[in-house]
């Protein structure tokens, strides 16, 4: 089967957590809107296509099934390319972790769009401050020390015991992170010796290396989920 994909153009986003579960796969996909444009999504959000109707973008179709919400989409994959384990308890474990790491990346936007999404970063900068000192001080180590706490009950190299998706997902939150906030990060640093290790790895995977070193890998911008701004990381 050859997955399509969509998602906005230009940023990596939520759908990179799709793009990094395709490629470790080794899974034929179309990046749809990469080659037709934006406007590819649209027919699919306001109900003009065959299947279940998206909210918003990342959704996958596959064959006739369209499947939106990045947890959602990687519940679907994981078990057809052996990216989870095939007990149901794993496979709903899994789920759990990748919804929590959901929840994480949405405080993560809301450091730079605390008031409102539709407003600049710049109408809403004070906020933001204040914001992004919480996250800073409160809410990285207390999801970070998580999944710290995670991988050293399951072995310390992997959250399942194995690889999965739930890796792959926690390099691209680490990295996020390390980009929007690279002095807070760097202070945790010593706090969080499984989860870089496990960047380390994942990043070092032949299939996601090269594709990480590609022009498919879209580079991290102020345009994004992680954004680095230095005021919000004093």
């Amino acid at each position: 089967m050859r997955y399509q994909l969509y998602y906005w153009t230009g940023i990596q986003g939520r759908g990179e957590f799709v793009r990094l579960a395709l490629e470790d796969a080794d899974a034929d996909y179309v990046d749809v809107a990469r080659e037709e444009g934006d406007e590819a999504i649209m027919p699919f959000l306001r109900g003009e296509r065959p299947g279940a109707r998206p909210f918003a973008p990342p959704f996958l179709k596959a064959g006739r099934l369209v499947i939106a919400q990045t947890a959602e989409i990687l519940h679907y994959l994981g078990p057809r390319h052996g990216l989870v384990p095939k007990s149901e308890a794993a496979r709903l474990y899994a789920h759990q972790l990748q919804l929590t790491l959901s929840d994480l990346v949405v405080e993560a936007h809301d450091t730079h769009h605390p008031i409102a999404s539709g407003l600049y970063y710049e109408d809403q900068r004070p906020a933001a401050r204040q914001r992004a000192e919480d996250f800073r001080k409160t809410r990285i180590p207390k999801f970070l020390g998580y999944f710290e706490d995670v991988l050293d009950k399951a072995g310390g190299r992997h959250a399942l015991g194995r690889h999965s998706y739930i890796d792959l997902s926690l390099f691209q939150v680490m990295s996020g992170l390390s980009y929007a906030f690279p002095k807070a990060m760097k202070r945790m640093r010593r706090k969080l010796p499984r989860l870089n290790a496990l960047a380390d790895r994942v990043a070092g995977r032949p299939r996601l290396a090269a594709y990480l070193a590609s022009p498919r890998r879209i580079p991290f911008n102020e345009m994004g989920i992680f954004r680095h701004y230095p005021e919000l990381d004093d």
